[in-house]
């Protein structure tokens, strides 16, 4: 398993996250087994969030249920939740009370004295970041919360949030897989007679923001499109040709190409898997220590529709 930087924590981990979103209807032994598989290919990095459930906080209580993670096993993985959806709503909620209750709630229950990482989940139009700091700032003098970050957020949305929080923003968690990718392609259209303009205002140069910051880009929904998974999708002919083709060359599956694409990109980015099957953690990890070629690159670029000037 390649391993990256997470610079603005000074933290070494996995480029591969295991996302639990899909556990609650799980058995223990299913769960142990996932976590199991993802600990032997190299995973030290698990994605949570309050949220994730028919109730809130279910998967975090389902995983430390499951996994009953020894002292020793909490020491050796980085876990880090998210808050900030009301899904009773919906609205957001980036205030104090909100995010200090929530955390408190996901440390019960994930059975674990602090979190590694906190992202603030979706973008609080309501925010107020004197708001967000004062929490933030308890939870780490606390020690319940060692490193915070946010999640679909725009460089203007960031901006404000560092207006008041002192602590680093380490990661910041943007939908992106090979056919939904405008936070790469959108710059690649600058300048350029008769294209659209930009489908996610303020977000085209995301990706450079966070580079020169520092953030780490965390990819979820990695396989996704606007029919499901693209993966063997007879939506996507010409992109699975190319897959199979370039699986077969590098010896790995097309989901390991597909990854492979993602790790490619010198932003040094995680990869949040949201599958409970051990087997495509391993086909992931495989394809993670693949380094497609930069032709190869914007052949699957090209293969999976977009448009290059």
């Amino acid at each position: 398993m390649r391993r990256i930087e997470l610079p603005a924590a000074g933290l070494s981990a996995s480029q591969l996250v295991l996302g639990m979103m899909r556990i609650k209807d799980k058995t223990d032994q299913q769960i142990r087994e996932l976590y199991d598989l993802a600990r032997a290919a190299g995973v030290d990095f698990l994605d949570h969030a309050d949220i994730y459930g028919a109730t809130p906080h279910q998967c975090e209580r389902r995983f430390a249920e499951a996994v009953k993670l020894s002292s020793t096993e909490r020491e050796g993985v980085l876990i880090q939740s998210k808050v900030g959806i009301v899904t009773d709503g919906p609205f957001y909620d980036f205030s104090y009370e909100h995010i200090i209750t929530e955390v408190e709630e996901s440390l019960r229950s994930l059975q674990t004295d602090y979190l590694d990482l906190l992202l603030l989940h979706r973008p609080d139009p309501l925010v107020e970041p004197a708001e967000v700091a004062w929490a933030f700032d308890e939870l780490q003098a606390a020690g319940k919360v060692r490193h915070f970050g946010v999640s679909n957020h725009t460089v203007g949305q960031i901006e404000l949030l560092r207006t008041a929080v002192t602590q680093p923003l380490v990661v910041n968690q943007m939908q992106l897989s090979l056919v939904h990718a405008p936070i790469l392609t959108e710059g690649a259209q600058a300048n350029t007679l008769g294209q659209a303009g930009p489908v996610t205002p303020g977000g085209g140069d995301i990706v450079e923001y966070c580079r020169r910051h520092g953030i780490t880009l965390q990819a979820w929904s990695p396989y996704q499109s606007p029919t499901g998974v693209f993966l063997d999708n007879p939506d996507y002919p010409e992109l699975n040709t190319v897959l199979t083709r370039l699986a077969r060359e590098h010896e790995v599956t097309p989901v390991g190409i597909a990854t492979a694409w993602l790790t490619r990109h010198p932003a040094e980015l995680q990869v949040v898997l949201g599958t409970t099957q051990g087997s495509r953690v391993e086909e992931a990890a495989a394809g993670s220590q693949v380094r497609l070629s930069r032709r190869e690159w914007y052949e699957l670029l090209r293969a999976a529709g977009h448009r290059l000037p």
